[in-house]
């Protein structure tokens, strides 16, 4: 519900339960800082899915691969696998080049990957709940012989197989992954359906703060990469309690008109923002507010619209 600022009220910064970096990327952040030297390592796509720790990482002096055309050999003598991880068939393409690999693939990640190997193993049809193309579903589905992706509840069709099994994409929303169940479900009624639940902790909890957090406030700031997929899903949250979110890489992208009318601002990040970057936003928050409250308030109201919340829903 909009709240429209009286002359006597200050603007209100929330900030999510749960929020920001999780393990894995903390681990794997660490593993990097102790690489004594970053030009022989070349990175295996995105460490993790934020602009400001690429940039870092090329300032570093670490060799760069793209995160769609990872197939070429790069000339470095060590190999880094990221936190998203990778297929063992490319491990071993990688180690048949004569590469050492450093290995900062996050544990829940390879949990998904081994779940979806297991269930594969007693001849099931594998459907995996996730976005097609992000590089953590390509390294498992490339370990795979008989598989779908299935991205949403309207993809879901009859698969023509008697046994399936289902895992998901480590950042897939709960609720959603309720949905796309139950359609498979009910679509492959004649089909035995194993299910092993693959949503990471640190994400279930993120988003479990974010419902909580779209109940006390009128617009959310949600800070991450543009393609950090769990990113993307906590501004979902948003969307759909109709609270306007805004999705922002860093401080300096926010503007003061986009909180005119609003009286308390919750402040949310994807997994692999950094807490400097967290705390950066908020502290610009923290500005606007304070000369909202100095020049007697805001009365204008932003409405919910296409406006305030494309940056959010847009999929990059």
């Amino acid at each position: 519900m909009l709240s429209i600022i009286s002359e006597d009220e200050a603007v209100k910064i929330i900030r999510a339960g749960e929020m920001g970096m999780c393990f894995g990327v903390r681990d794997a952040l660490q593993i990097v800082n102790e690489v004594a030297d970053p030009t022989e390592v070349t990175i295996h796509g995105e460490l993790v899915h934020n602009p400001r720790v690429i940039h870092q990482l090329q300032v570093a002096g670490f060799v760069q691969a793209s995160e769609t055309k990872r197939q070429n050999v790069t000339g470095t003598p060590r190999v880094l696998i990221t936190a998203h991880g990778v297929s063992d068939k490319e491990r071993m393409r990688l180690n048949s080049h004569g590469k050492e690999l450093i290995d900062t693939t996050c544990p829940l990640v390879r949990r998904a990957h081994d779940a979806a190997m297991k269930l594969a193993a007693e001849g099931r049809h594998i459907l995996l709940i996730g976005k097609p193309g992000h590089v953590e579903v390509q390294g498992i589905v490339e370990d795979l012989e008989s598989y779908d992706v299935v991205p949403s509840v309207e993809a879901v069709k009859n698969y023509s197989s008697s046994q399936i099994g289902i895992v998901c994409q480590t950042t897939m929303p709960s609720c959603l992954l309720d949905e796309i169940r139950k359609q498979i479900a009910f679509l492959n009624r004649e089909a035995d359906i194993k299910f092993t639940d693959t949503v990471c902790h640190p994400t279930k909890r993120r988003q479990a703060a974010m419902q909580d957090l779209v109940k006390r406030v009128d617009a959310v700031v949600v800070v991450g990469g543009r393609n950090s997929n769990n990113t993307r899903r906590l501004a979902e949250l948003c969307r759909q309690h109709d609270v306007p979110a805004f999705h922002v890489t860093a401080a300096e992208e926010i503007e003061s008109q986009w909180f005119d009318g609003f009286e308390v601002i919750g402040l949310t990040a994807g997994t692999s923002t950094l807490d400097a970057t967290i705390d950066a936003v908020h502290d610009r928050l923290e500005r606007f507010a304070v000369e909202k409250s100095a020049t007697g308030g805001v009365h204008a109201s932003l409405p919910i619209s296409e406006q305030s919340v494309h940056a959010a829903c847009s999929e990059n």
